[in-house]
């Protein structure tokens, strides 16, 4: 069985609404819950945006194919004379001997060894793993569709796991509910899964000078409230987008809550912000956000976006 077409025939009505939304609204929804999140890097999986002045950064230093299913996708691994990029797609994206098979096949016409970031891979074992670059994992839209998920715990020792995200009609927009999914399928360590959404991802992507906090890094910093007096890490699984007080991207203030105003104010002054409410939390955010829910709400009237 496979996913992709699974969620197309079994979801088409919201598929149909969302779709309703102009791209433009769309790719701001996007990019907005990914820093409500507490994300400020996203890699796009799909045709290059052209996006002024974001919010967060999009990575799109890479080459997109959807699957073994798309229509020239061999020549389009194989063409000459392209830049030294890596490739990403979706693949093994199901739990038959189709899905299995998929995986061979890529691994087979990669002609010329291309350095190949797969998704998904529910289907991949351990001898297939170890031709790719890295693999990134999506356990909520994999549980969802196929409920079950890749065996990253085998796959981690022959190739990168990256923590991965999918949209919202397969996963949960609350990014935290779904790290807190990956950790208590036990296949990755705490330790493993920090790693797989921070310092791993910049390595992969070669975005170096991020990923950790360390003298030379040009780090975004995420400042959240303590859950408890237990360790960071514990902390950190317990985190929710209510919890995050600062973001700052690039030394910019981004996002912060509103318990914080008096000592931000004359930093922003002559900035937009909004003022939004999370789960009882008030936060302001960069950018006119209360305008972008009214013009998406002329298209969907009843949309609950991120509880907004």
């Amino acid at each position: 069985m496979g996913g992709g077409a699974d969620i197309q025939s079994n979801n088409r009505k919201n598929i149909d609404a969302i779709l309703s939304v102009p791209k433009d609204l769309r790719i701001k929804w996007g990019i907005y819950k990914n820093l409500l999140n507490g994300i400020t890097t996203v890699v796009n999986h799909g045709e290059y945006l052209h996006i002024n002045n974001p919010v967060i950064d999009i990575f799109q230093d890479c080459y997109s194919l959807y699957s073994v299913r798309e229509k020239s996708w061999k020549f389009k691994l194989n063409r000459p004379f392209i830049k030294n990029q890596p490739f990403v797609i979706h693949v093994g994206e199901g739990t038959d001997m189709k899905s299995f098979e998929e995986v061979n096949e890529l691994i087979k016409w990669n002609l010329f060894k291309r350095k190949i970031i797969a998704v998904h891979g529910v289907s991949m074992n351990t001898k297939q793993a170890k031709a790719f670059e890295a693999l990134i994992w999506c356990p909520d839209s994999n549980f969802f569709l196929l409920n079950q998920t890749t065996k990253v715990n085998e796959l981690k020792k022959e190739t990168k796991i990256i923590f991965g995200t999918d949209s919202t009609v397969s996963a949960n927009w609350n990014t935290w509910e779904q790290i807190r999914l990956a950790k208590k399928t036990g296949m990755l360590t705490d330790r493993e899964l920090f790693g797989s959404l921070t310092s791993l991802p910049a390595g992969v992507w070669g975005l170096n000078d991020r990923g950790v906090l360390a003298e030379g890094k040009d780090a975004d910093v995420v400042i959240a409230d303590r859950k408890s007096e237990n360790s960071s890490m514990d902390n950190f699984f317990k985190l929710n987008p209510e919890d995050i007080l600062l973001i700052l991207r690039k030394g910019e203030i981004v996002l912060f809550d509103e318990t914080l105003y008096s000592l931000l104010a004359q930093k922003i002054i002559g900035e937009e912000f909004s003022k939004i409410n999370i789960s009882n939390r008030n936060k302001h955010v960069k950018g006119d956000l209360n305008q972008l829910i009214s013009k998406t709400k002329k298209y969907i009237p009843k949309i609950n976006l991120f509880g907004l």
